[in-house]
């Protein structure tokens, strides 16, 4: 999951202002009103284009944990055996798997290339690689075609994440945007096995393909006449190419400033850096670490949910899919949470000594250290002692629900710090933690079904628990000496400085 804004989304160097050649014609804005600019858009234009990338995201995410409810039968067509080690998990190991590979991809393709051309292009690869989910006649073919479906998936998640940065020019107009984006995003992985229950219960396994095939395919139409271009330097990209046919030598600031460097150039500087900011920035590193094992853990649970319910109450793969709708409905009490949380924020600005009158980034931070706690945690913790048979099923579906919602109000609090911490470089920095959210989706579910069997229901979980607790205490360094990291740190510190810079000039 990658959430940029629009000042700093692609991890580009601040646009150089000087003056080029005379003869060169630089398009620009007409003017701080330009209708064009989507900036400038109206609400209803903004939130059209708003809920239509959070519902891309909630419905193409979907398609990772989908599959999951139909193992024992995928298993049975394929001659695959999970006796000694989980491999009917494997088509959402190689799904997730896609998805870090190509996260780190996104955002030099997205700057050159504008936001809709690379989500419509993507959209319709993704729908050729749902067609071998559906007919595939053997277990390798399943595993390969879902990773590059993962990887696409990536790409439309990460679009519809840009959209928000794009459209909504202040962080208060992105607070609930950037929220929806991510229940969407969440509750999206959360509610496949959910839906994927009654298709495999009342259909087949294949019809669960069959079915995505005809809603992702009626989906595109609406997409491909609705989803208007945001992305500002694509715009204005558009304005010069049209410019330049009528013989006039117009170009934008950004393709004068990009002049020279090759497409591979630039993916090789944005796959780069995020590598040197997580070996080198704590922050990067831990909000990496904590994010990633709170993600992982929603895929484990597609695992674990199954092996609890049939174990304590002889439960079939289809109604251990129903019951991971209290994860759902947690994270959409969640996402209630965030916006109580981005008010914690906002009002820090009348505490911040650093910068009068700007929010204190580590607020980003209290609710979700709160919900880490009691939600992720505690939730885990109620997952764990309830699990025994001669107690109702509802009370360890209290403990998912308690984990998904804490689960939104974590992630959210990760990306918005992250964003706000590293201004320029918050592409890189979160892009970095979505590779490492995807490597957790892929490889933590592998140890559920040793885990669950050696440690005992019980146990299991509270390792889990106890491992999320170790996590969500580490970031109050953060809130502490938060001032004392962002000196230290080359990046954060010269997001400083713009800030300053900023705040020097409004005055």
């Amino acid at each position: 999951m990658v959430f940029t804004r629009g000042d700093v989304s692609g991890d580009v160097d601040e646009i150089d202002h000087n003056e080029p050649g005379s003869n060169i014609e630089v398009v620009s804005w007409d003017g701080p009103r330009d209708p064009g600019n989507p900036y400038n858009w109206s609400l209803r234009q903004k939130w059209t284009l708003t809920i239509l990338a959070s519902f891309a995201t909630f419905v193409t995410m979907m398609n990772g944990t989908i599959i999951t409810v139909a193992h024992t039968t995928i298993n049975e067509e394929f001659s695959v055996s999970d006796a000694s080690f989980p491999n009917s998990y494997w088509p959402v190991t190689s799904w997730a798997m896609g998805g870090g590979c190509f996260s780190l991809l996104i955002l030099p393709l997205m700057e050159d290339f504008g936001v809709r051309r690379v989500f419509l292009l993507t959209w319709l690869v993704f729908v050729c690689f749902v067609i071998p989910q559906a007919l595939a006649q053997n277990f390798a073919t399943l595993i390969v075609t879902r990773f590059f479906a993962g990887g696409c998936v990536a790409i439309l998640a990460n679009t519809s994440a840009t959209v928000v940065g794009n459209v909504w020019d202040t962080e208060k107009a992105r607070n609930i945007p950037v929220s929806l984006y991510i229940v969407a995003y969440l509750t999206g992985a959360s509610i496949g096995p959910v839906i994927g229950a009654p298709i495999y219960q009342f259909l087949s396994w294949r019809w669960i393909g069959y079915l995505q095939l005809i809603w992702y395919g009626a989906l595109f139409p609406v997409y491909a006449f609705m989803f208007k271009e945001c992305r500002g330097v694509a715009i204005l990209g558009q304005r010069a190419k049209a410019l330049r046919r009528e013989g006039r030598m117009a170009y934008t600031q950004h393709e004068i400033d990009s002049e020279g460097t090759s497409i591979w150039r630039i993916v090789a500087r944005s796959a780069t850096r995020p590598l040197i900011m997580y070996f080198t920035e704590s922050v990067v590193f831990f909000s990496g670490m904590w994010s990633a094992f709170t993600v992982g853990t929603l895929y484990l649970f597609t695992q674990s949910v199954e092996q609890v319910f049939s174990g304590l109450y002889g439960w079939s793969p289809s109604q251990a899919g129903y019951v991971q709708g209290a994860i759902v409905i947690g994270e959409c009490i969640g996402w209630v949470g965030t916006l109580f949380s981005g008010s914690l924020y906002f009002n820090s600005a009348s505490r911040n000594t650093e910068f009068p009158g700007k929010p204190i980034p580590e607020a980003r931070l209290y609710l979700a250290i709160i919900s880490g706690v009691i939600g992720l945690s505690g939730g885990m913790f109620v997952y764990a002692w309830t699990s025994y048979a001669f107690l109702p099923w509802i009370a360890p579906a209290i403990g998912l629900a308690m984990v998904g919602a804490g689960s939104v109000i974590v992630v959210t609090g990760i990306s918005d710090y992250v964003v706000d911490a590293y201004a320029k470089y918050a592409g890189s920095a979160v892009g970095i933690i979505v590779t490492g959210e995807n490597t957790f989706s892929a490889f933590l579910p592998l140890a559920a079904m040793s885990m669950y069997s050696h440690l005992g229901f019980q146990w299991a979980s509270t390792l889990l628990a106890l491992i999320s607790l170790a996590l969500s205490l580490a970031p109050i360094l953060f809130v502490v000496y938060g001032k004392e990291i962002r000196a230290r740190s080359p990046f954060m510190k010269e997001a400083m400085l713009d800030m300053r810079r900023k705040s020097i000039s409004s005055v």
